[in-house]
């Protein structure tokens, strides 16, 4: 039997930016961790553009906490919410740059 967590809503925005690019930010806080992440929180950072992921951060029960850069997923280190929307921000301007 498969159980469901109470999640709660702790953020959703999503802005299409001038150039076409999409950021979406979707963050829940969770009863419990989902395992193998040991915080309460589930989330999904998304930036790209023409349907093409850029960079996503992003948390799953069997997977954990990892991010998409470029193509390839990294493990990623979980330490708080706003180092996480920091890292991600830093990793968006980072593609963005010329």
């Amino acid at each position: 039997m498969m159980q469901y967590m109470k999640a709660e809503l702790l953020a959703r925005t999503k802005e299409i930016r001038d150039d076409g690019s999409i950021v979406e930010v979707v963050i829940w806080s969770l009863p419990e961790p989902l395992p193998p992440s040991v915080h309460g929180f589930k989330y999904r950072l998304y930036y790209g553009q023409a349907g093409v992921d850029r960079v996503r951060y992003d948390n799953e029960r069997g997977k954990g906490d990892h991010r998409h850069v470029n193509g390839l997923e990294l493990a990623y280190v979980f330490e708080s919410l706003d180092k996480l929307l920091d890292d991600f921000e830093r990793d968006v301007q980072e593609w963005r740059a010329p």
